[in-house]
């Protein structure tokens, strides 16, 4: 395999959450007076540390969401998660693989470490990431897009950037990846392809990932990066 390391994102790459959480950020902000759709909360907030959330509303209004926003926030989330959160389809399969093939991964998600293992245990993912396999905005202090998470990762992995590929679904993750020096393949499911600027790769479904990572194993190298 071309690659010492695949990195995932964790939101809508194998958890299927952005539906679920951005439904309730937009509704939560509108509910305390900041007027946001589903489709806003995506545009401005899929793929983002929660401190973009409280920077976005205060440069727009000038003020300050409440200072129990988040706890608030992740607790509906959380009990969302409990009722309703799937897997991505397909990435278990894709998991599989790698474990078969001794190839080295990870998860670096914006979200907490609480989110990520929450979102882990409801769906079964958690059998596939010990503490060791999974890095937090939260361990850097700088979200998506600076490249902070995407490097820590890689160095707490062993791994230098240019043998990493991320995969991510958001532009903001796919800004942070690029700045880290690393290819990125990036997932069309929610996000159409010409606003994942960037991208080594783009792909619609977790099979079709898994036939890319498979032929990277021919030692293809073809850099593709997408300036659309």
């Amino acid at each position: 395999m071309r690659y010492d390391l695949v990195i995932f994102d964790n939101d809508g790459v194998l958890v299927d959450s952005e539906p679920l959480s951005n439904r309730l950020l937009a509704a939560y902000l509108t509910e305390l007076g900041h007027p946001t759709s589903y489709e806003d909360s995506i545009r401005d907030y899929m793929g983002s540390a929660m401190h973009r959330v409280h920077d976005l509303v205060a440069e727009r209004t000038g003020r300050r969401l409440p200072a129990d926003f988040d706890d608030v926030f992740h607790a509906r989330v959380f009990a969302a998660f409990e009722r309703e959160l799937k897997p991505v389809t397909g990435a278990v399969d894709v998991l599989e693989r790698l474990t078969e093939d001794a190839v080295p991964y990870c998860v670096a998600s914006s979200g907490s470490h609480e989110r990520i293992r929450v979102g882990h245990r409801a769906t079964g993912l958690d059998r596939w990431f010990d503490d060791a396999r999974i890095f937090s905005s939260q361990d850097v202090g700088r979200g998506k897009p600076a490249p902070d998470l995407f490097l820590y990762a890689a160095e707490r992995m062993g791994v230098a950037p240019d043998r990493c590929v991320v995969v991510e679904d958001s532009p903001l993750g796919v800004r942070a990846a690029v700045a880290a020096g690393m290819d990125v393949y990036g997932f069309t499911a929610m996000t159409p392809a010409e606003k994942l600027v960037g991208t080594t790769r783009l792909f619609g479904s977790m099979r079709e990932l898994a036939e890319l990572l498979d032929g990277d194993r021919s030692g293809h190298r073809g850099r593709d990066r997408r300036g659309n």
